[in-house]
């Protein structure tokens, strides 16, 4: 499951409320610019690029529309799904991998979430063939009273139509206001769940595709997270970086967000693993194909509004 928050036990029903006018122009307009920004994105993607001046360079294009990072931008290689950012210390170039350009974007509270993926090697396209097949094929079914199993059941056949496995115990999910993962799950299998696509839902389709077994596991050291909880704390240090996470509204951070509270990086990382240790913050490792097979992921948006009319906000 790719979950960027750690949510209550909630039903369908209750991430429902009368869409107001001003909302959904607002989450029309989040998925207008992340649209734009991911296709930014893919033109920076190029052998040889820096990873870290790409990410870059993506995020200032975020404030340039208007809009705020939903999540951080985020580049994943090869059998790395997706949660993935080198640390503050390291840079990566493009070269051979398959990429993963996973970009989110709120605008007044709406998101607009999408994805892309990038073959450099010229060996893997058809995994990127099969993830974007099995989102337009899923968008085109969209109706109020579809079985949410319906859209799993898409995609599933459309990646296994070729030869490969959709990842299902990633999927997509409901999009709220200031947050990024609500219920529903939108599954990458037929599911056997019970939910409906009903009116005033705002949710990302996010089909998984990969040459490996279809599973994914977590793997190596967090560099995104989000705020879980206030605790009492005694360090002023731990006191200003929660003052940091603060303004981020709820929405999903990376440790470099967190670096730039102090001089003193050795010392920073000391009080965000105390924050974790203590249940303030939860970070999200890497989430890795479980046998290294190679994935693609494709994301977009959608939008159901009060009279059941579906917008495609990212396409």
């Amino acid at each position: 499951m790719n979950q960027w928050q750690v949510l209550p036990t909630l039903e369908i029903s209750d991430t429902l409320f009368p869409m107001k006018e001003s909302y959904k122009q607002n989450f029309i307009r989040a998925g207008a610019i992340a649209k734009e920004v991911r296709a930014f994105g893919k033109t920076l993607i190029q052998k040889g690029a820096s990873y870290n001046g790409v990410i870059e360079q993506i995020q200032q294009k975020i404030v340039d529309l208007g809009a705020i990072a939903a999540f951080p931008p985020q580049i994943a290689f090869n059998e790395v799904a997706a949660h993935f950012l080198p640390q503050p210390e390291e840079d990566l170039l493009f070269s051979d991998q398959l990429v993963k350009l996973d970009v989110g974007v709120c605008f007044n509270g709406a998101i607009g979430d999408c994805a892309v993926s990038i073959d450099l090697s010229g060996r893997h396209q058809h995994i990127i063939d099969a993830a974007e097949a099995a989102l337009l094929n899923a968008e085109k079914i969209i109706k109020v009273g579809l079985p949410l199993r319906e859209i799993g059941k898409v995609v599933e056949t459309t990646i296994l139509s070729f030869g490969l496995q959709p990842i299902r115990n990633l999927c997509g999910h409901g999009l709220g206001f200031y947050r990024v993962h609500t219920p529903p799950l939108i599954p990458n299998y037929e599911d056997r769940s019970k939910g409906v696509v009903q009116p005033g839902m705002t949710f990302a389709i996010e089909p998984f595709a990969t040459s490996g077994k279809g599973l994914i596991h977590e793997g190596g050291t967090a560099t995104i997270f989000s705020f879980v909880k206030e605790k009492p704390l005694t360090s002023s240090l731990e006191r200003s970086l929660v003052d940091k996470i603060q303004t981020f509204k709820g929405l999903p951070f990376s440790i470099h967000d967190l670096l730039k509270v102090s001089e003193n990086p050795a010392q920073t990382k000391e009080a965000i693993q105390a924050l974790r240790d203590a249940g303030v913050i939860t970070g999200y490792p890497p989430l890795i194909e479980e046998t290294k097979g190679w994935v693609a992921q494709a994301e977009n948006s959608i939008l159901v509004d009060a009279a059941g009319k579906v917008f495609v906000t990212t396409r």
